[in-house]
């Protein structure tokens, strides 16, 4: 459980002032001391992330936030909007708050922000052995509470059931390959091993689609692309789909059948952590860039970087040759704000692989809400490479709107 991908795990964030017992919450659900505890206000500086299993919810991220009050100097205020950003991707909320004094305003307009999102959350009164005001007991009347005692455990349990209980309301990450392969067929995946490719292992995209292909109780081929023709004659049973690295969907496509289902690992996470859709119409909006235009490359990870690297030449290469030559690149890792963004002309989202689906569908709102289109690496890729409409054709919906879109 412990090496199962944080981007594939529920995110629960513990949030509320400082001196909420938030921090002893953690260790306690936790069953250990993983989060420093004290009564000196301002104990939890940034999010701390802590993995665990937690019945059928699964494997978890429980993430402990500083206070949302610590903004009396400019550091709180930074702890404070770090805390909020984890608080945008959370699948599930503990909403910590003393059971023995009144809710402050900014916990009144949080349970009304909480409730507006429609996000899962635990109103968790702790502090119980001190009582329960009155004002508390009619409190954030939209979410259930459950009154804890941190140090004798009194309310624990109830809060464990509680939160398992959740499992059936948390919108999950569909699997790579869901809908696009049944039970027994093939699957040929084409996996580059070049300067870029990890020392001894694979990329997290190539080792999600193994694992689903097996438990799709499909068969697998898997190759370099410099030894793909060979491995595609010697089957003997033409694939269901083959899923290539992006960066060698010329050399595939030439080589594959013109009628053989091809796509990306790149385009198949696309689907897989945001909307395919979005990304498609962005990518039929390139030619709007306007001459002196910025385009934000978007990365969700930190890397060590080639001499070829993907976001920082290869794509402003095709794109400068393709579409516009004077035009500027930037590449971040973190999101900008939406008043950020309105600088840019366009924006190129990586596969995601590294982040939850809650946190990618945030950015790609972000930019519907900054009115600025966004597309991804594969599908960039695979237009670069002339491999569209074709990439797309193993998604029917996706395929016609950018058929739609490039008549």
């Amino acid at each position: 459980m412990l090496s199962t991908p944080k981007a594939e795990r529920i995110t629960l964030v513990v949030y509320g002032l400082r001196n909420s017992g938030k921090s002893y919450l953690t260790n306690n659900l936790l069953r250990t001391e993983a989060s420093i505890v004290s009564d000196r206000p301002g104990t939890t500086t940034d999010p701390v992330v802590h993995a665990m299993e937690m019945g059928p919810l699964g494997p978890v991220s429980v993430v402990d936030t500083a206070g949302f009050d610590d903004d009396e100097d400019q550091l709180g205020s930074m702890r404070v909007e770090r805390s909020s950003k984890k608080l945008d991707v959370a699948d599930l909320v503990l909403f910590v708050t003393r059971s023995d004094t009144p809710p402050t305003d900014g916990e009144v307009s949080l349970a009304e922000k909480l409730r507006e999102r429609g996000v899962p959350c635990l109103v968790v009164l702790t502090f119980a052995d001190s009582g329960l005001c009155d004002e508390k007991r009619h409190f954030a009347p939209a979410f259930r509470k459950i009154s804890v005692d941190n140090h004798t455990g009194q309310g624990l349990e109830d809060l464990d059931m509680a939160l398992q209980g959740f499992s059936a309301h948390i919108e999950r990450e569909i699997t790579p390959l869901e809908g696009l392969v049944q039970p027994g067929e093939t699957v040929l995946l084409v996996t580059p091993i070049d300067a870029s490719a990890p020392k001894a292992r694979m990329i997290l995209p190539q080792v999600e689609t193994i694992r689903d292909i097996l438990d799709k109780d499909c068969t697998m081929a898997i190759s370099t692309e410099k030894r793909l023709s060979q491995c595609y004659s010697g089957l003997k049973e033409r694939p269901s789909l083959v899923i290539t690295d992006s960066q060698a969907f010329s050399e595939v496509g030439a080589i594959l059948p013109k009628d053989q289902l091809l796509t990306s690992f790149s385009i198949v996470f696309a689907r897989k952590k945001g909307d395919l859709a979005f990304f498609v119409e962005g990518l039929t909006r390139l030619s709007e860039v306007p001459s002196g235009g910025k385009i934000l490359v978007l990365e969700a990870c930190k890397h060590h970087r080639m001499n070829d690297d993907i976001g920082t030449v290869k794509i402003p290469n095709i794109f400068r040759k393709k579409v516009r030559s004077d035009v500027t690149f930037e590449l971040k890792q973190d999101m900008p704000s939406k008043e950020e963004l309105k600088s840019y002309h366009l924006v190129i989202n990586c596969a995601g692989c590294m982040v939850t689906r809650n946190d990618m569908m945030n950015r790609i709102e972000t930019l519907r809400e900054a009115g600025v289109p966004g597309t991804n690496y594969g599908l960039f890729l695979a237009w670069g490479k002339g491999l569209l409409p074709r990439a797309l054709e193993p998604f029917p919906v996706e395929h016609a709107l950018y058929r739609g879109f490039s008549c």
